[in-house]
């Protein structure tokens, strides 16, 4: 499943891998790997695989998941199609409490106690997805995890998601992309080892040389 999420991702460019001409994150950092999992939504063949795994994998891993919480934003949509499949309820968290109104942070119908599963595209070093969870616990819910369509698997990220106690299943990763990639023709087979030291170090750039 992990290279067939991969494959899907690199026929939409959901993903990009640049390695000869990094990308600037926000933070400053050189990337050669790019991510736009809200691409998925406007592919029909992908968004069928991407969203039937999420579903498939909230089953296996989650049964007894009672309603999926989808990340604001980019897991909105994705938790309300997999939610559909699994015929469960779905709401989502902001980043922010609405400054009106009932002044939600969590928007749809969560009680005390329900089992819930959060629903994201992305994770990188697992900050936003670890916010949910925790405005989730504090409304009372009963997190049972993360289920992701893509995860870096850097380390920060690993090792946030376990001090806060949070399972995440990813549907396939950056090892299984590179693999992918380099199988196509996308990249060239020496630049998957570079790509990796990326992945475990991502201030170093010694990588680009």
């Amino acid at each position: 499943m992990e290279k067939r999420i991969a494959e899907a991702l690199l026929s939409i460019g959901a993903v990009f891998l640049r390695p000869e001409e990094p990308f600037t994150w926000a933070s400053g950092i050189k990337s050669p790997i790019y991510c736009d999992n809200r691409l998925v939504l406007s592919a029909p063949e992908a968004r069928t695989v991407v969203e039937q795994a999420i579903a498939d994998k909230v089953r296996e891993k989650f049964p007894q998941a009672e309603a999926l919480m989808g990340t604001s934003t980019a897991g909105i949509a994705h938790a309300a199609i997999a939610a559909s499949i699994l015929g469960l309820p779905m709401g989502y968290v902001r980043g922010e409490a609405k400054s009106h109104g009932r002044n939600n942070k969590i928007e749809g119908r969560c009680e005390p106690g329900t089992k819930v599963v959060v629903i994201e595209d992305l994770i990188s070093t697992g900050g936003s997805c670890i916010d949910v969870v925790e405005a989730l616990r504090e409304a009372g819910a009963e997190v049972l995890g993360v289920v992701s369509i893509f995860t870096y698997g850097m380390q920060k990220g690993l090792d946030r998601l376990a001090a806060a106690n949070v399972t995440n299943y990813s549907l396939s990763n950056l090892d299984a992309l590179v693999d992918v990639a380099v199988e196509q023709g996308r990249i060239a087979a020496e630049w998957k080892e570079r790509i990796l030291k990326f992945r475990n170090n991502p201030s170093d750039e010694s990588w680009i040389k």
